[in-house]
């Protein structure tokens, strides 16, 4: 799923630059090789501020590679600790969208589950909460609109494990749309799954108040854009 890189800044001052990540990019460094979101936007700063020597951009949270959708990455040390400590505090208010195939049982429901993540597989499971390394994950999901064949989910993620959103909507038996790993029959022809971080909501690391980043869906795919109107 590599790409050519394409700036696409939501947001930017002294502290933040909230970005749109793409379908296929990689967010952190991998077996693969491939450049990292943070790499690239590395060298989006140094050509635009025509900065010498290393910039200086953390990672403050992660998307799945095949998904999109709004990311904060913090300019400064001081941002990146602030940022942090919020993330690991579950304060950020992040809303996912997801396009499942099968409607779900309950138009809104508030899912609470044990997860455990298999490292060898990538992969995470809902297991019992006794189990050793399991851990609570806790979204909100509501349906927003439906095609004649998909539907449109919007997610409250309260907490952040890994593979969260997929684990816990597969397991009520609403894999997303192009996810093979966590049950849908086929992948989509982009290599993503139909996941997109749609809001993100934080206080400001350094001025302290409440700010909003929206990312508009996909513009590439039909489904994405039938939904656009009801968002």
């Amino acid at each position: 799923m590599a790409q050519q890189f394409v700036p696409d800044v939501l947001y930017e001052d002294n502290h933040l630059l909230v970005v749109n990540k793409p379908v296929g990019m990689l967010v952190q460094g991998d077996e693969t090789g491939d450049v990292p979101i943070t790499e690239h936007y590395k060298s989006y700063l140094k050509v635009k501020y025509n900065k010498p020597g290393n910039v200086f951009l953390g990672l403050v949270h992660r998307i799945d590679r095949p998904v999109s959708g709004v990311m904060v990455l913090a300019k400064t040390s001081k941002a990146m600790q602030r940022l942090n400590k919020q993330f690991k505090n579950k304060h950020p208010e992040k809303i996912y969208f997801a396009i499942v195939k099968n409607m779900p049982a309950e138009k809104s429901a508030h899912l609470k589950h044990y997860l455990k993540k298999n490292r060898e597989q990538n992969k995470s499971y809902v297991v019992d909460q006794h189990t050793e390394g399991a851990k609570f994950a806790e979204l909100k999901y509501e349906h927003i609109a439906s095609s004649d064949t998909y539907h449109l989910l919007k997610v409250e993620l309260l907490t952040g494990r890994h593979h969260q959103i997929r684990c816990q909507l597969a397991h009520c038996g609403c894999p997303i749309k192009g996810d093979l790993k966590y049950g849908f029959p086929r992948s989509n022809k982009d290599g993503s799954i139909s996941l997109h971080a749609g809001r993100l909501g934080l206080e400001h690391p350094v001025r302290k108040e409440n700010i909003s980043f929206s990312a508009p869906f996909p513009s590439t795919d039909v489904l994405w854009n039938l939904f656009r109107q009801f968002v």
